[in-house]
């Protein structure tokens, strides 16, 4: 495999013709994750892309490898998405390079900003959080028992590669009396293979530009539990309420917006039980509380909290397993209680 970085990548697409050979273009490394080297193509006379392609090993602290043929699994996702989503807000993919294991995709707006530093920086917008609920019911919704849809995403190797192994049993092997409770949540989201879930539905994927949100990063979607995308979002807007407790309110306000747009755009699945409001916020509670505490403890650790913060998280995680609250409002009521006796 040809390993593109930026001093290659016009040579590279010279030679395969994407461009005229004499023509320029501008290659800029994008920090999308830790699993891909991901280049923005600026070329003089046409359109801004995208070009992406897999890596062995992640770019993290603890040795950490996953499947490079990955990359087809996100270029299938993101046509199925195609057609779920309204136009423009995942990019269309431009061609593959399977030798190389590489593909190339529309390019967002260069003036789009990642919605995880916006968070970071302590601004928050409900209205941002009502749209992508609705994206994910969307999502959720519509791939909803679709077996001939399914049935291409059922292979969950670098799901387990990159979430349950690094996150959930990592913490699972630290912790011995979590540990229960984490098998216990894997074996059950295993049991729901009811649709298409994505498991990187994410702040850091989310690009801002001005009222236009793009959706990125879907290598890790599989058929599975919709809970699971849903605990690994909270989990993100929960750890950043943790590092602006301060705003505590406009953080929990998030996640209360969200929760009620995606339930009320499930509403014609409520009656089946995987997406029954009840046991969908149940089950998405434990993994709020497994993947918050995975980005304390896991493989790939967040680095915006104290220690302090961090411990605030381990002991909120350990007691969601110890009693499960009686609803969302309890679990946010119980977060900050336990931030305001920090």
């Amino acid at each position: 495999m040809l390993e593109i970085h930026p001093d290659n990548a016009l040579d590279y697409l010279h030679t395969r013709g994407v461009l005229e050979f004499g023509d320029s273009a501008r290659v800029e490394s994008l920090a999308w994750g830790v699993s891909n080297v991901v280049l923005r193509i600026t070329p003089e006379n046409v359109q801004a892309f995208v070009i992406k392609q897999s890596r062995t090993q992640l770019r993290t602290k603890d040795p950490w490898f996953s499947r490079l043929d990955r990359i087809w699994r996100e270029a299938q996702v993101l046509r199925v998405l195609e057609s779920v989503l309204p136009p423009g807000v995942v990019p269309r993919v431009l061609f593959e390079d399977r030798e190389n294991f590489l593909f190339a995709m529309e390019a967002a707006p260069a003036s789009h900003v990642v919605w995880k530093q916006l968070l970071l920086e302590g601004h928050t917008d409900v209205l941002i959080a009502r749209q992508l609920g609705r994206h994910l019911a969307a999502i959720h919704r519509q791939t909803a028992h679709r077996p001939e849809l399914l049935s291409q995403f059922r292979d969950i190797e670098v799901f387990v590669q990159l979430r349950v192994d690094p996150f959930y049993r990592r913490v699972a092997a630290a912790s011995r009396d979590a540990a229960p409770h984490i098998e216990a949540l894997i074996a059950e989201m295993f049991s729901l293979p009811v649709c298409l879930v994505l498991a990187d539905y994410s702040p850091k994927n989310v690009l801002i530009a001005g009222e236009r949100i793009v959706l990125v990063d879907f290598e890790t979607a599989h058929t599975g539990d919709p809970a699971f995308d849903l605990g690994f979002f909270f989990s993100h807007l929960l750890l950043k309420a943790v590092r602006n407790s301060a705003q505590f309110a406009e953080y929990a306000a998030l996640t209360s917006e969200f929760w009620s747009t995606y339930l009320r755009d499930m509403a014609e699945l409520a009656q089946d039980a995987p997406f029954a409001p009840v046991e969908i916020v149940r089950r998405s509670m434990g993994h709020t509380a497994a993947c918050m505490w995975a980005r304390i403890d896991g493989t790939s650790q967040v680095d915006y909290l104290e220690e302090g913060q961090k411990q605030v998280v381990r002991e909120f995680c350990k007691s969601l397993f110890r009693e499960v609250p009686a609803g969302w409002n309890a679990l946010l009521a119980r977060l900050e209680k336990r931030l305001q006796a920090k």
